[in-house]
C-alpha cells in the first residue's frame, strides 16, 4: 500500500532541519532527523567529538536550537556550544528552604524550548519536583515574568519535561502506588506567565462520563497519571495526544471493579483548553503494571487506499496499535479476546482484551516448559539454574497474554505465575520512532518477565518502593519475598553468593532473543524485519547476540540509519534503517539508557548525539 506525504506543518516542516527542539524532536513525537551527511554509506566514519560529564546519573535526551544545546545536570540547567561542548552558561536552581541535601534537583530526563511570541524572547523550560523553571535561552537567566522569579508551583510534582505548544506547556504528575492519594491529572500552564490553564481529570468522577467504569472505587483514587516524558501534539487540529498508566494499586484492583478509565489509555484532549476528544484503552482493568510509557508517535498514511491521519503507539504489552488521531479508531484491527481469569478473593477480572490482529506481539508473551533454556542456548550452569528456579516457584503458570497473577494462600505449597513481557517492557518509556517518509516505526521491545502470585497481606508492610502508605486487602509476593519486580533470570554462572544474591551478569531463563529492534510498516502493520539488539559478554563465544535489557528507544535519521543506545552492554549503535543490518558500533563507558538525537552545529556539521549514564557524548565524521 502506498504511503501518503509525511505530516506536514508545525509538526515538523516549520522546525529548521538541524534543530532538535524537544525530547522528541518535534510536536509530532518522530524523532526523526532529516539530516542525511551521516548516512549508509559513511556512518562506520563516526567518531566522538566532545563529551560532557553531567556530575551525575541521568537519561536526558538534549535540546539543541541554532547549534546550542541545553540539558539537565544535576540542580543545573546548562546551554553549551553544540560543536565542541563548551559551556556558555549554567543556571542552578536553588534547594527549596528546608528541603534534604540533594533534594530540589532539576529533573533528569530533559528540558523544553519555547521560541518566544515575537514580544517575549526564547526560553528554556525544565521541571523540578513541584516546580516549574522558565529561563532565557540566551542566558539562563530566571525570567522574572513568570511566576515568582521564574518559577511557579504546580502542585503534584512532575518528573518529565513540559510539551510545549503554542503558548500552553503540558506536564503530568508523579504520583506514588498507593490506592487513595493524589491525583495523576495532566495539568497546563500559560508558558508567558505561568497561570494555570486547565486539568484533565483522568479518573472520573460522579456524574462525570465513565465514572460508572470504578464501580465505587474512584473515590480518590491514584495512579492514572501521565509519568510519560513527553506527549505528542497535532499542531494542525490543536490536539495533544496523552498517555494515561494504570491506576494504584498496581496488581489488585478488587475495589476498582470495571474497566477503569481513563487508566491505561491514549486520551486525545484539546491543547488550549483540555475538552475531551476521544480516548483508547490499551488495557482493561489492569492488574500487571502495563502503564502508558508513551503516546506514539504522529504520521500520515494510507491504510486501504485512504489517507489517514494516525498515531503509531507500543507500549508495555508489546503489541502495535495504529490509531486514527481524529476519532481514536483503530485503523488496523483489534480484536476483544477473551483472557485467563483468576482467583484472588474478590478480584474483577475483565474476560477480555484488545489484541490487534495483523502485527504479532513485538516480543515473547507466552511461556511453557518447553520454552526454558538449555545448555546449548546458554551455559549448563545458567540451564540447570534456571531449571532449580521453575521448580522452586513450584513452576510457573502462564496461559498467553495477560495471564493474571494466581492467588497464594499462606502456608501452602508455591504457586506462581509468569507475565510476559514484565512490567517493565515490552516497549517502555523511549517508546517508537517514526520515518514519515517510508511510514516505517522502529521500537526497542524487551522480553522481560514478572514473577510471583497475589497474596492476603498481614501487615501495612509495604510491598514496593513506590507505594508506602496504602491498606489494600492483597498485593503480589513471590518464592522470591515481597516485592514487585523478580523474574525469570538466573546467573550465568550459575552461582549466588552467601547471601543469595547473583555472582556475575544474569540472563532471562527462557530462550532468546531477549530484546529486539523492530521496524513495523504502518501501512500494513507488517513487520519489515526484526533483530536481536545488544549481547551478553558472559555467554560464550558465538551465543552472546541474545539481546538484553534497556527501556530507552531508537532515533531514525534521513540518511537511512537508526541509531540506538537502550542496552545493558555499554555500546551505541547504527542500523540500516530497510534491512536492520548493523552498520556501526561504539564503545561506551557506561550503558546509555537513553534516546539518542541528531542535530547540525554552527559549523553547519552534522552530530548525533547520547546520553551514556550521565555523560552527554556527541559523535561526528571523521
Amino acid at each position: 500500500m502506498a504511503l501518503a506525504a509525511p505530516a506536514t506543518g508545525q509538526q515538523t516542516d516549520s522546525i529548521p532541519a538541524g534543530d532538535w527542539r524537544s525530547i522528541n524532536r518535534d510536536l509530532a513525537s518522530t524523532r526523526f532527523s532529516p539530516l542525511d551527511e551521516i548516512n549508509k554509506s559513511n556512518v562506520s566514519n563516526l567518531v566522538e567529538a566532545w563529551s560532557y560529564p553531567l556530575r551525575g546519573f541521568n537519561t536526558a535526551v538534549p535540546v539543541v536550537v541554532g547549534g546550542v544545546m541545553y540539558f539537565p545536570a544535576g540542580s543545573r540547567v546548562v546551554a553549551v556550544n553544540a560543536d565542541t561542548g563548551a559551556e556558555i552558561w549554567s543556571y542552578e536552581h536553588p534547594r527549596p528552604e528546608g528541603a534534604a541535601a540533594g533534594a530540589g534537583g532539576v529533573s533528569g530526563r530533559g528540558v523544553s524550548y519555547w521560541p518566544g511570541d515575537g514580544t517575549l524572547a526564547p526560553r528554556i523550560m525544565a521541571m523540578a519536583g513541584s516546580q516549574m523553571i522558565a529561563l532565557d535561552a540566551a542566558t539562563g537567566q530566571p525570567v522574572a515574568g513568570f511566576g515568582q522569579n521564574g518559577t511557579i508551583d504546580v502542585g503534584v510534582p512532575y518528573g518529565g519535561t513540559p510539551t510545549i505548544f503554542r503558548n500552553v506547556a503540558v506536564i503530568g504528575a508523579a504520583t506514588l502506588e498507593n490506592p487513595i492519594g493524589v491525583p495523576g491529572n495532566p495539568r497546563a500552564f500559560d508558558v508567558r506567565t505561568g497561570a494555570k490553564l486547565w486539568e484533565f481529570q483522568t479518573v472520573p468522577k460522579a456524574g462525570e462520563p465513565y465514572n460508572e467504569t470504578w464501580g465505587n472505587g474512584w473515590k480518590g483514587r491514584s495512579g492514572a497519571n501521565m509519568w510519560a516524558f513527553a506527549a505528542p501534539v497535532d499542531a494542525e487540529r490543536g490536539l495533544i495526544y496523552l498517555p494515561i498508566s494504570g491506576p494504584a494499586a498496581n496488581y489488585y484492583g478488587g475495589d476498582r471493579p470495571g474497566t477503569n478509565l481513563f487508566a491505561n489509555s491514549i486520551v486525545a484532549v484539546d491543547i488550549e483548553t483540555g475538552e475531551y476528544k476521544w480516548h483508547y484503552q490499551t488495557v482493561h482493568h489492569d492488574l500487571w503494571d502495563i502503564d502508558m510509557p508513551t503516546a506514539g508517535a504522529l504520521l500520515n498514511v494510507t491504510v486501504n487506499g485512504r489517507s489517514e491521519p494516525a498515531i503509531a503507539h507500543a507500549g508495555k504489552s508489546s503489541y502495535f496499535y495504529l490509531l486514527d488521531r481524529e476519532t481514536g479508531e483503530p485503523l488496523h484491527p483489534v480484536d476483544e479476546v477473551p483472557v485467563p481469569v483468576g482467583d484472588v478473593p474478590g478480584e474483577y477480572y475483565h474476560p477480555t482484551q484488545p489484541i490487534p490482529r495483523v502485527t504479532p506481539a513485538l516480543s515473547r508473551t507466552t511461556l511453557t516448559y518447553d520454552d526454558i533454556v538449555t545448555a546449548e542456548d546458554t551455559t549448563p550452569e545458567h540451564a540447570a539454574a534456571c531449571r532449580k528456579m521453575w521448580d522452586d516457584a513450584g513452576g510457573y503458570l502462564n496461559y498467553g497474554p495477560f495471564t493474571p497473577f494466581f492467588f497464594h494462600r499462606k502456608g501452602t505449597p508455591p504457586r506462581s505465575t509468569i507475565q510476559l513481557p514484565g512490567g517493565t517492557g515490552g516497549v517502555n518509556w523511549g517508546g517508537v520512532a517514526v520515518d514519515p517518509q517510508s511510514g516505517t516505526v522502529f521500537a526497542n521491545a524487551q522480553a522481560t518477565s514478572l514473577v510471583g502470585w497475589v497474596e492476603r497481606k498481614e501487615t501495612t508492610e509495604s510491598y514496593s518502593f513506590d507505594a508506602n502508605d496504602t491498606n489494600q486487602a492483597y498485593d503480589r509476593a513471590s518464592v522470591n519475598g515481597k516485592g514487585p519486580f523478580f523474574s525469570f533470570s538466573a546467573p550465568v554462572s550459575g552461582k549466588y553468593d552467601e547471601n543469595g544474591r547473583a555472582v556475575g551478569a544474569q540472563a532471562p531463563c527462557y530462550r532468546p532473543p531477549w530484546g529486539q529492534l523492530t521496524a513495523v510498516d504502518a501501512a500494513t502493520g507488517q513487520i519489515k524485519w526484526q533483530v536481536p539488539l545488544g549481547v551478553i559478554e558472559e555467554l560464550p563465544e558465538g551465543k552472546q547476540l541474545v539481546g538484553n535489557s534497556g527501556s530507552a528507544g531508537p532515533t531514525v535519521t534521513a540518511g537511512g540509519l537508526v541509531f540506538v543506545g537502550a542496552t545493558n552492554d555499554k555500546r551505541f549503535r547504527a542500523f540500516d534503517a530497510g534491512t536492520g543490518q548493523q552498520l556501526w558500533e561504539a564503545q561506551l563507558g557506561n550503558n546509555a539508557n537513553a534516546n539518542p538525537m541528531s542535530y547540525r552545529g554552527q559549523s553547519g556539521k552534522q552530530y548525533v548525539a547520547i546520553n551514556a549514564g550521565g555523560t552527554i557524548v556527541a559523535y561526528a565524521l571523521r
